[in-house]
Parts: structure tokens; sequence; C-alpha cells
């Protein structure tokens, strides 16, 4: 309700949809045609009722049913999304876990340097920079578009790394706990090799928060994929939702906002059922 209410106070859409040429007569002509002459409470009563049975609308650009652009491009956004999270992930947990196991070593400072780089550096500035590097200077990566596996790495990794210092952060955190636990030194007085204590006794408990905060990023990351996908052109949700705020298209942006947030609150949830997996003691609650 929030966003509904803010897309309208944002502007008049009328007049956006009637264009820069429109006189006051044709504006108000689409105001009416549009029902914006409505008092925004009864437009959102009504989408609302439409959005429930799956109906959201025409976009007022495309001429299209909000659905079907939708459908076309979430998969776009989806396949970034879960190459970012792994990317994070598999980059991530790895120098969080070195970092923790040798504490104030070279690992551990170039793990934190890299963590205030991710901090610190803007996502599409460092989108840029890869594209002058891969695409204008090596010329090894196309700059844009979504038509070959070689179109996501860059983006992958502008995304990628986005989430990469808060899982580093929290990995190394938990690990540097869970490595001074009792259980952790019970094992190795019991004889158990190095490996076998890192991975199946410190890690698995040092891992849980980590499982909820990429839920998290993962719902952060398909919400700003608008601004990756609008540096590389890649045509998914993100850059749709990019598109239709440009163009005040509010059906589409609206049912973005709703699939984003619904997308968020999913991977909230299974990130839920993985750790109450992963700890048999939240179970019990």
């Amino acid at each position: 309700m929030l966003s509904f209410a803010l897309l309208y106070l944002s502007g008049d859409p009328a007049a956006a949809i009637a264009g820069e040429t429109a006189n006051a007569e044709d504006i108000e002509a689409v105001r009416v045609y549009y029902g914006f002459d409505r008092p925004w409470v009864v437009q959102y009563g009504e989408w609302m009722f439409n959005a429930i049975r799956g109906d959201f609308g025409e976009s007022y650009y495309f001429k299209l049913p909000v659905s079907q652009l939708v459908a076309e491009r979430l998969s776009v956004t989806m396949l970034l999304g879960v190459c970012g999270i792994s990317f994070a992930l598999l980059t991530a947990v790895p120098l969080g876990v070195a970092a923790a196991v040798r504490p104030n070593s070279l690992i551990d400072r170039i793990a934190l340097f890299l963590s205030v780089m991710g901090q610190a550096m803007p996502s599409f500035w460092f989108g840029l920079v890869l594209i002058v590097l891969f695409s204008i200077k090596l010329r090894i990566l196309p700059p844009s578009g979504s038509d070959s596996w070689q179109n996501f790495v860059m983006p992958t990794i502008v995304l990628g790394y986005y989430a990469m210092p808060a899982i580093m952060r929290l990995t190394r955190a938990g690990m540097l706990d869970v490595l001074g636990a009792d259980y952790v030194r019970t094992a190795r007085a019991k004889g158990a090799g190095e490996f076998r204590v890192m991975f199946k006794h410190a890690l698995r408990n040092a891992i849980i928060p980590v499982v909820s905060l990429a839920a998290v990023q993962m719902g952060f990351m398909l919400g700003g994929s608008i601004v990756v996908e609008s540096i590389f052109a890649l045509h998914g949700a993100g850059y749709l939702a990019w598109e239709s705020i440009g163009r005040n298209d509010l059906p589409t942006v609206q049912a973005l906002i709703l699939v984003f947030s619904m997308f968020y609150i999913v991977f909230t949830f299974l990130s839920d059922l993985l750790n109450a997996w992963l700890d048999p003691r939240m179970r019990v609650g």
C-alpha cells in the first residue's frame, strides 16, 4: 500500500502517459480513462482485488498484460540472482573460514581488504570498471545483452561482490566463536582429523546465521538487480522495472514490487527450514 501511494504521489501519471505535447483536456481525458480521477485508496483496492486473481492489469507503455511481461523477464533476473549468490557464497565462505583459522595473517588481511572494498565500492561504478577492462580494453566479454553465458559473467561478479562482505565477516566471526567451543576441543582430543573438525563440527554450526543472511541477501539481490541489469542491459525483471519507472508504467512497477517482496518472504522461509535441518535444536520451537 505504501509503495502504491508513493507511486501516485511521485507525479501525475496522466500527464506522463499523455506526453509532453498534450494539453489540459487531453490529460484530463487520460485521467478519466485510466481511473486516476478516483481516490488512490479506491484504485489500490481494485488493483489488490484483481492481483489476488492473478490479474495485474495492462502495461501503459508496452500495451501487454503485466503478468506476461513479468513472466518473460523474471527468468533472467532469477538466473542472475542464483549466479550472484552462488559466487558470493563460494568466495566469501572459504575466505571467512581461512581468515578465522589464521587470524591476523595475510589471508585474514586480504579478506578484510576485500570486505572493506565491497562495502565502499558502488555497484554501478564497479560494473563500469569491469566493462572498461574486460569489454573495451581486453575485449573478452560482451558489455551488454543476455544471449549467452558470457553476458552473465560480469553482472554475476558485480551482484555477488555486493553480498560478499557481510557473508565473509559473519563466517569469520562464527568460526572464531565455534573453534573455541568445548565440543570442538573434545573432537580434537578424541583424535578427529582437522578437516573433519572444521567442516563437520565447526562449520556446520557457524554456517547457520550465514544461511539466514544469504536468504536476505538473495532478496536484496533481486531488488538490487535493477542497477546491475541497467548497466549491462540485461533484459530481466530489474531492467523492466527501470524502464517502467522511467515511463511511469505504474501497473508494471507495482506488480514487480509485489513479486520481489514475495520472493524475499519465500527465501526467508526456506532459510528457516534449512537452519532447522542443520541444527536439530531449532526444531523444538
